[in-house]
């Protein structure tokens, strides 16, 4: 199974207003072009609903089925994937206050294609697309810099897609 982790530092939004940010999956194709769609579905089961999404991928899309369960207490959301082209694919955001002003969020997600033949071709595209675009959508969303953490943003090679301004 292939992890990707990163940070993110942003100083120009409280850490409520970084997470309320980031739940709203349907706009997020609005801030990146390899994301090319995300529709949510209530489940009637209070704070978790099921988002489609399709992502460009290769020459191809990738689209899968999650479920994401939203604590807003917490400002935390945990997803994994429930149908798509991941044989599994979960992870989680966190958003916390920065000592010096602002949110620090954190995303970590594994996910596993369940093809162990193509898996050193394939996972580590995946992992630097997903690393990329999740940068990217941060980016659009908070403003700011990369943190300093975790390995995740300073990945070579060019971006998975344009980044938009964020309204």
């Amino acid at each position: 199974m292939r992890t990707v982790e990163l940070s993110y530092d942003g100083t120009r939004l409280t850490p409520p207003e970084a997470y309320d940010r980031i739940r709203d999956f349907t706009r997020y194709p609005e801030l990146v072009d390899v994301v090319r769609s995300v529709a949510v579905h209530p489940t009637g089961k209070g704070t978790t609903v099921l988002s489609d999404w399709e992502v460009d991928f290769r020459n191809g899309v990738l689209a899968w089925t999650e479920q994401d369960d939203f604590d807003d207490a917490a400002l935390t959301i945990t997803f994994r994937q429930t149908d798509g082209d991941f044989e599994s694919f979960e992870g989680r955001w966190e958003v916390a206050p920065r000592a010096s002003g602002g949110a620090r969020v954190r995303f970590a997600a594994a996910f596993d294609f369940g093809l162990p033949s193509l898996a050193g071709i394939i996972d580590p595209v995946a992992e630097r697309v997903l690393r990329e675009t999740v940068e990217q959508i941060l980016r659009a969303l908070l403003g700011d810099a990369p943190a300093a953490l975790g390995p995740a943003l300073t990945a070579a090679g060019g971006a998975a897609g344009a980044t938009r301004e964020a309204a």
